[in-house]
């Protein structure tokens, strides 16, 4: 501002006030206006302007003032103030327009220095007419454009703030129905397909609008915004894509709708929908072995192993890592295995073998095991809410959740009572293996306390027992029992011991010691007492043949208890064995040779 300017200036502020009710000068303000101070003239002239309506120079810087404060409005958050500044700035430029005149021109000359221009033709300085013209109608056509673009770029702006949060509120709805990505997936309907084809068109909508805002605001200048869009994946559906964005921040971070509901609404149609009728006719075929089984009562193991979709597994685990319908599958394919079990096993329960037998049972078991826990662990689970996430399976197959608990309660107290059965029986069989049946009799096949007569001191699994047998506490015999399959011996050899010795009284320091080729064809037992009188142990050596039994048996008074024995098969000598390298050696025929 020129000292000059500045001066009128104080001066106005201080007369304006004081001359309330009396017309402002007009040279006075000009002093403003032609040095651009356009804000602090701005109020003097409107003033100026209330009382007077014929200067057509006031009106043509009224227009600029007005042209200039639109240009610094904001467009986007004060549109409607800026198009009515422009509004202003024509009419104000249409009325200057209008009444400046030649004769206006060089009566306030000093007025329109600003269109002072050297004439081509004569070569001097001068303010024409139609050049003020001229610049009035640019103006005004160039505030006419500006207008019909601010308004366009703000429709666009709009039009795209708007979609997103039309897009954003049908995110949130769909969002709020379900508790996450699987039951989003897994309840999936034809209504929320039709939601997520609406929201891709939101939002693609949203992206063309704000593209031709960006197009029909780079027409208008500067703006004050720059904004550059960056779309986020929605990769977590139950903390994502909720937020909302700010249209008017420069870096604008909005979710990417489109994506996310394509993406949703192929799985949906491509796979969700195809995989709900694949369960259902997987159910089928299983209930079609069902009846196979039930009919014609053979085993449909063979078949299950055909049946069996892997595929349609891993597809629907990626969904839901513990998918129902794939549980209600293993219960019922548990329950085919353990009948077709139990109908392969049928008639072979007789077998004389008894370990075979044990194996079949611990097989049934085994199958009747996982019938049971499946059918624990789907009773145990809210039913009624993971039904849910699969309603058409659950009414194509059982009609109804209800339905659906009844089945599984009813093969849960089935496998219950075959389990109650089958494990007195596992017990039975159990214990079976624990015994010898020799006619009447039950020799143990355990060291441990029992009632028997029978009392082990060797047992050498699956392959023979020896001890002593005791018709009364002071009668002891010695005995050996070769040990099968079927508990019933085929070596029963009994021979005699020194009854003083081993009387049932002194059992615990009777002891036996063992040994049989490899062939099990020959035996021997070393019967023996570690209770020694003045340094002699009695003991009684049994030697036995698998063809012929009891070969003989002798009784010895040794200077050690023995540790072991030894056989020599070229020599048929027995050698029994002590601490401190001492030992006895008996020939073929028992005789003690050394």
């Amino acid at each position: 501002m020129s000292k000059l300017a500045f001066i009128k200036l104080i001066l106005l502020l201080f007369i304006f006030p004081a001359a309330h009710g009396q017309k402002v000068k007009y040279k006075d303000i000009f002093g403003l206006l032609s040095t651009k101070q356009f804000e602090s003239a701005e109020p003097f002239l409107k003033s100026y302007l209330k009382e007077t309506t014929d200067n057509p120079n006031a009106f043509l810087y009224m227009g600029m003032i007005y042209q200039e404060k639109s240009a610094k409005d904001d467009v986007l958050k004060h549109t409607k103030r800026t198009v009515s500044e422009i509004d202003s700035a024509i009419l104000f430029y249409d009325k200057a327009y209008k009444s400046i005149t030649e004769k206006e021109i060089k009566r306030n000359s000093d007025y329109y220095q600003a269109y002072n221009r050297r004439d081509l033709r004569t070569g001097e300085f001068g303010v024409r007419l139609t050049d003020i013209q001229f610049d009035l109608e640019k103006r005004m056509e160039g505030l006419r454009e500006r207008i019909d673009r601010i308004k366009m770029v703000k429709f666009y702006f709009v039009l795209a703030d708007s979609m997103y949060k039309k897009s954003n509120a049908l995110y949130k709805s769909i969002h709020a129905k379900y508790p996450g990505e699987r039951e989003f997936y897994l309840r999936a309907d034809s209504n929320l397909v039709k939601s997520l084809t609406v929201l891709s068109a939101r939002f693609d909508s949203c992206l063309k609008a704000f593209d031709h805002y960006k197009s029909s605001s780079s027409a208008i200048g500067k703006t004050g915004y720059n904004q550059t869009l960056a779309l986020t994946d929605i990769v977590d559906f139950k903390n994502d894509g909720v937020s909302l964005a700010d249209f008017y921040q420069d870096d604008l971070k909005i979710w990417d709708y489109k994506k996310f509901s394509d993406k949703s609404r192929q799985a949906i149609e491509k796979e969700i929908i195809p995989m709900r009728e694949h369960l259902v006719t997987y159910d089928i075929e299983i209930n079609k072995l069902r009846e196979k089984l039930t009919n014609d009562s053979i085993s449909v193991k063979s078949d299950l192993h055909s049946l069996i979709d892997k595929l349609l597994m891993d597809q629907l685990k990626r969904y839901d890592k513990e998918p129902l319908p794939m549980e209600v599958f293993t219960l019922k394919i548990a329950d085919l295995e353990y009948r077709s079990t139990l109908l392969e096993n049928k008639g072979k329960h007789d077998s004389t073998n008894v370990h075979a037998s044990l194996k079949m049972l611990t097989r049934e078991l085994t199958h009747l095991n996982k019938l049971d826990s499946s059918a624990t662990k789907l009773l145990a689970d809210d039913l009624d809410t993971r039904a849910l996430d699969y309603d058409y399976f659950v009414k194509n197959t059982y009609s109804s959740t209800a339905v659906l608990k009844s089945y599984i309660k009813g093969l849960k107290d089935y496998a219950e009572r075959e389990k109650k059965t089958k494990d007195a029986e596992l017990a039975k069989r159990t214990e079976t293996l624990r015994w010898l049946r020799n006619g009447a009799d039950s020799i143990p096949l355990f060291t441990a306390h029992s009632r028997s007569k029978f009392k082990p001191l060797a047992v050498i699994d699956e392959k023979y027992t020896a001890g002593l047998q005791y018709a009364d506490s002071l009668s002891p015999t010695g005995y050996f029992y070769t040990i099968n399959p079927a508990r019933v011996p085929d070596v029963k050899v009994l021979f005699p011991v020194e009854k003083p010795i081993f009387k049932e009284a002194r059992l615990v320091s009777s002891k036996a010691l063992t040994f049989s080729d490899a062939a099990g064809q020959i035996y021997f037992v070393l019967v023996y007492s570690d209770r020694g009188n003045e340094n002699k142990y009695s003991a009684t050596l049994a030697k036995i043949y698998r063809s012929d039994g009891l070969a003989w048996s002798m009784n010895y008074e040794l200077a050690f208890i023995p540790r072991e024995i030894s056989f020599k098969a070229d020599s048929g000598e027995l050698t029994i064995r002590g601490d401190d390298n001492q030992q006895n050696t008996m020939d073929k025929n028992g005789k003690m040779v050394r």
